[in-house]
């Protein structure tokens, strides 16, 4: 029987998995403190502000903090005067800080798993909690030069970022975050992705390649079938988040050996305050079934981590693949 890693391997190179991925089991997620400084902390309930000044908010019926963009708590009002207000947190932080993150790694088997830091927010992500998602398309629009600008600053800091996380972790995988779209539709076409994103991408994940990580995981729940070729480019292996609007099936079938697709169980079709076992089982079973392949396909929910709003709904998905797995071993 082959690790979990070893079976992922199997997966997205087309060779021979044993059975379905299930999941996130193939990755070991860690939140380094250099990412942790940018994110900050709060509870349901509670705001913030974070490593870059944004208000974040937590209400109690959300599933996260999300940015607060009214007008008095922006951070970029004038993105031609953005170098005075964006300041980055700390990337060089105490030996002391590392700490409990390095223990957390030792403990980790690679053999098994992959090493893989989760860094959030992308580079999207951070500019319309800089500036509001209005704003932010405004500006690809009118001022292009100085969105390209910003967007080398960020992408300057997460290599700088990056470098402090090789050095003292070694990861082997990156769980990256960046949202791309709406359950429909890409926020922008092709062509405006391809000018400001695939570029500073690019420059991302080719030094984390450069520096000993295997595996790209880049999570948006989201519809981008049309950003796959983009995708591709800059070198991601695993899109992560990937949702049924999206036609998983037709996705596997035209880019499968370029990319793998982790994803197409919507959470909003099972993670509900009106859950049933039996529901989230027979939609976990359909979504496995119409892509039939284990070939540059993960089963899995599409939020952006390994869990659910209502916690037993991820596990009955984990359970019911399993189910799956020793039904096509015992045939």
């Amino acid at each position: 029987m082959l690790t979990k890693k070893q079976n992922l391997l199997e997966t997205i190179r087309g060779g021979h998995p044993d059975r379905y991925v299930n999941q996130f089991e193939y990755l070991s997620l860690v939140l380094d403190p250099v990412t942790a400084a940018g994110l900050g902390t709060v509870k349901k309930g509670g705001f913030f502000m974070n490593g870059w000044g944004v208000r974040m908010e937590f209400p109690q019926d959300a599933p996260g903090p999300f940015p607060n963009n009214a007008e008095e708590y922006l951070v970029v009002k004038d993105i031609a005067k953005w170098r005075e207000s964006v300041k980055e947190p700390p990337v060089v932080l105490p030996e002391e800080a590392w700490r409990s993150c390095v223990e957390q790694v030792n403990k980790i088997d690679r053999n098994e798993t992959f090493v893989a830091p989760i860094i959030v927010p992308g580079i999207f992500d951070k500019l319309h909690y800089l500036m509001g998602m209005e704003n932010t398309l405004i500006n690809f629009y009118e001022e292009p030069e100085c969105m390209l600008e910003l967007i080398d600053y960020l992408t300057d800091y997460e290599i700088r970022a990056a470098r402090e996380i090789v050095d003292h972790i070694h990861p082997d995988a990156i769980f990256h975050h960046d949202d791309w779209g709406s359950q429909h539709s890409s926020i922008l076409s092709p062509t405006m992705f391809e000018k400001f994103f695939v570029p500073a991408y690019q420059k991302i994940y080719g030094f984390w390649k450069q520096n000993g990580v295997e595996l790209i995981v880049h999570h948006n729940d989201s519809y981008s079938a049309n950003l796959v070729p983009g995708m591709i480019k800059m070198g991601i292996d695993i899109w992560q988040g990937a949702m049924t609007s999206n036609d998983i099936p037709k996705l596997v079938k035209q880019y499968g050996g370029q990319i793998s697709f982790h994803g197409n169980i919507d959470n909003h079709a099972i993670d509900h305050p009106d859950w049933s076992r039996e529901e989230v089982q027979n939609e976990t079973i359909r979504r496995v079934r119409e892509v039939g392949s284990k070939s540059y396909f993960i089963p899995g929910t599409v939020m952006g981590e390994p869990g659910s709003i209502f916690q037993e709904v991820y596990d009955i998905v984990s359970e019911t693949i399993c189910n799956i797995n020793r039904q096509e071993q015992q045939t």
